[in-house]
């Protein structure tokens, strides 16, 4: 029997599940035991603690869980395990490239740019270290209005606004971006009476995305996809709001989720190019272009999946549904396992 080593968190929870019993508990772990079992897999669960970095890790097959606790410190940690054990050879399911762009939307445009860049995203963001980058941007008229500001962590659209002019964009940007206490910025006004051409540090660097806005969306779709079955969850905007995530607005799944199929092909070739097991969207179609707002590989939030009675899938005929009929663990584990299968024909 093959084998997967889960590497979880410090409580032992694996993964990110609507619902989960404890509460934050992740997945169910017997569960996923069972479901890998079905597909041939025999799974070791580590907590990174627990990990000995100095055995032989080439070639072996590692997933992983991400954590959202207070301050991400933890998470933190556990990138710098998981970016240790691809170094040491191990076959990361999804790569560390997408742990770190796991609440980290800064990354994540990085992460999307380099992969999918514009022709496949529907749109270009700009990121930003500091608010003094962001002036530089708006004195060379890189930046269009009305455009979105967002901080690059965060969920539910919290750290989201519309800025209409560069006043906005600027009072928006040091709003989400501000470091610096009031001792820091004290001592930087003595140093640069102190020293003559000091420059001060920036009072602001929390990193941050700009977008362009998208006018007169009505809504936009959350799509889960485990392997090749896609749920999808029609998101409606709060009036007088520009975000439809965690709005809890007008909520749509599945067949009633009004997507319009012709852009499946276009979600399916995004996943493709990201190579990944599963996937979490939030996608915008504007009656004649699709955009890929934002994007998770990993420990993102599984909603969807609960309100959906059915998933799309390709077969040779073209896009059918099917009546759902699996379990999240069992979802997770059948985008684990397709994933393995087609990355064993590549290269076979």
């Amino acid at each position: 029997m093959k084998k997967i080593y889960a590497i979880t968190d410090y409580k032992g929870h694996f993964g990110s599940k609507w619902e989960a019993e404890p509460y934050r508990s992740g997945f169910d772990r017997r569960e996923l035991t069972e479901a890998f079992k079905e597909h041939g897999y025999q799974i070791e669960y580590l907590k990174p603690a627990e990990i000995c970095f100095s055995d032989n890790w080439l070639g072996r097959n590692v997933i992983y869980t991400s954590s959202e606790e207070h301050g991400y410190h933890y998470k933190n940690y556990l990138e710098d395990c998981v970016l240790s054990l691809q170094m040491a050879g191990a076959n990361l399911i999804p790569g560390y490239s997408f742990l770190r762009a796991n609440n980290n939307k800064v990354f994540m445009e990085l992460l999307r740019d380099r992969l999918l860049g514009e022709p496949l995203s529907g749109t270009k963001s700009f990121v930003f270290g500091t608010t003094e980058e962001l002036f530089d941007a708006i004195e060379n008229d890189t930046i269009a209005f009305p455009a979105v500001i967002k901080k690059s962590a965060g969920a539910m659209s919290r750290g989201v606004f519309l800025a209409k002019n560069k006043d906005e964009l600027i009072r928006y940007a040091k709003k989400i971006s501000k470091t610096a206490s009031f001792g820091v910025q004290l001592k930087e006004k003595m140093r640069v009476k102190k020293h003559e051409g000091y420059r001060p540090e920036s009072f602001y660097q929390n990193k941050f995305i700009v977008q362009p806005f998208i006018p007169d969306l009505k809504n936009d779709w959350k799509i889960l996809i485990f392997g090749d079955h896609y749920y999808i969850l029609k998101r409606g905007l709060k009036e007088g709001d520009f975000r439809a995530s965690g709005s809890g607005k007008n909520y749509k799944a599945g067949l009633n989720a009004e997507f319009p199929e012709s852009q499946l092909d276009h979600i399916k070739e995004i996943c493709q190019k990201l190579d990944v097991p599963m996937l979490s969207l939030d996608y915008a179609f504007d009656g004649n272009k699709g955009y890929l707002l934002e994007f998770q590989a990993v420990y993102f939030g599984t909603a969807t999946h609960t309100f959906c009675d059915h998933y799309f899938t390709k077969e040779k005929n073209g896009w059918i549904h099917k009546e759902k009929a699996f379990s999240q663990e069992e979802e997770y584990v059948y985008g684990i396992v397709h994933y393995l299968q087609n990355r064993d024909q590549k290269s076979s």
